[in-house]
């Protein structure tokens, strides 16, 4: 389906450095950036403190033989992903910005909307996660000098909540991050570094662990197709291949798979929950994880930000007072749902698995692959379409089954706690 047959984003913009090629109008910053910031952002992606929760998430349910053969594996197929997207980026004679205009422009606006669609529950399920963190790594950094049971999880959820709103309100679009991204690197280093130092000690001092993968019958089926989901939610986010394999994954195996080695089938979800070490250092990790989570909460909230501002007419400065109205209560009005949600249900790794099967999976997967087959569909050969089909079919029922599986253990989980618990 042609570009005429659909009406989107009707104000256009032209970008000389992109040789002429139109953009949608957008209320943000856009084809303005250095590379060097650009990578900060991926970097930040990647590298956030959901790190400290593969070893529990993913390496427990999944096992040695299936958590390492897994990650490496969705490091690959994420890449591939990425790379059929890339192809795509200026398609049609225009530059698309965004994934949903992508979509739009090959399928038509009912696509366009499913994609809107699917894009906001995707990042507004990473923000749940990224409040629960930001929530457990308060809460234990609390304990660490009073373990009296006053702060519970909940009261430091809506503390953290309350901080992402007030940082959402002050920087008004992703290019105005500027030096927080290299805050949030030297955060995430800290955090990095310290839970591998403590993890590799306790682990060598440590008597042999239990790696056996825990439940049985199935609950243990459930358990293991919903840590699929997980594998392809560490790759959520739009990744540069030349960074991927570098900044962006080595860190992240290195904290997994040491954390796992380490306590083996009893890695706490949070993997500071588990490490032993002097209590200034723990605290140290605890706070930059709560600090890099509100700076990278503000990356993958700014798509939401940036459609809002658009749809508004939200320009000028930052601190019009229109402008900063504006943002106090729209972005602080969905922080504030967002946190209620995160209080409501604080269960991390069920969030990481249904954003995974119900976003990640179609998006990334199925909907990449799809996309290609159709706008390359005069010049693939017949095995290359036979190979992206088997792609759609595999991921679409992968999608499926990790859906089921996510929203049982959601259900499980709520029973087995109560809303608003104090894990």
């Amino acid at each position: 389906m042609g570009r005429g047959d659909i009406e989107l984003d009707s104000n256009k913009v032209c970008d000389e450095d992109a040789g002429g090629v139109e953009v949608p109008d957008t209320a943000h910053q856009i084809s303005s950036d250095s590379w060097f910031q650009v990578a900060f952002v991926l970097t930040t992606g990647i590298n956030s403190a959901y790190v400290l929760g593969y070893s529990g998430t993913i390496m427990v349910p999944l096992g040695w033989t299936g958590g390492v053969v897994g990650l490496v594996l969705a490091t690959i197929i994420s890449l591939y992903a990425n790379a059929l997207i890339a192809h795509l980026h200026e398609y049609g004679g225009q530059r698309h910005i965004r994934y949903r205009d992508l979509a739009g422009y090959i399928y038509g606006k009912k696509v366009y909307s499913l994609t809107w669609a699917l894009q906001y529950v995707n990042l507004f399920m990473i923000n749940t996660g990224f409040i629960i963190l930001a929530g457990s790594a308060l809460k234990a950094t609390y304990v660490l000098f009073r373990d009296d049971d006053q702060l519970k999880l909940p009261y430091c959820i809506a503390i953290a909540g309350l901080v992402c709103a007030m940082f959402a309100i002050c920087i008004p679009h992703l290019s105005a991050l500027g030096i927080w991204l290299g805050f949030s690197t030297v955060f995430s280093l800290a955090y990095i570094v310290i839970a591998f130092v403590l993890s590799l000690k306790d682990g060598l001092q440590s008597p042999p662990r239990d790696y056996d993968i825990p439940g049985d019958g199935i609950s243990k089926i459930f358990t293991i197709i919903g840590a699929s989901a997980n594998l392809v939610f560490a790759y959520n986010t739009g990744m540069l291949p030349e960074i991927q394999f570098t900044v962006g994954v080595l860190p992240l195996y290195l904290v997994t798979f040491t954390g796992y080695w380490a306590y083996g089938s009893s890695t706490a979800v949070y993997l500071l929950n588990s490490v032993n070490g002097p209590i200034w250092v723990k605290a140290l990790a605890n706070i930059t994880a709560f600090l890099q989570s509100v700076i990278a909460l503000h990356i993958f909230a700014s798509p939401m930000y940036e459609f809002l501002d658009t749809k508004y007419g939200i320009k000028g400065s930052a601190l019009n007072v229109k402008n900063m109205s504006f943002r106090i209560g729209v972005r602080g009005g969905y922080l504030a749902f967002n946190t209620f949600v995160s209080a409501l249900l604080p269960f991390l790794g069920d969030f990481m698995s249904l954003t995974g099967a119900i976003s990640t999976f179609p998006l990334t997967f199925i909907l990449a692959n799809h996309m290609y087959l159709v706008a390359k569909k005069y010049k693939l050969t017949s095995s290359q379409k036979l190979w992206h089909w088997v792609n759609i079919c595999f991921f679409g029922i992968m999608s499926l089954a990790a859906t089921i599986a996510a929203i049982r253990l959601i259900a499980v989980d709520s029973k087995t706690y109560h809303v608003f618990a104090d894990l």
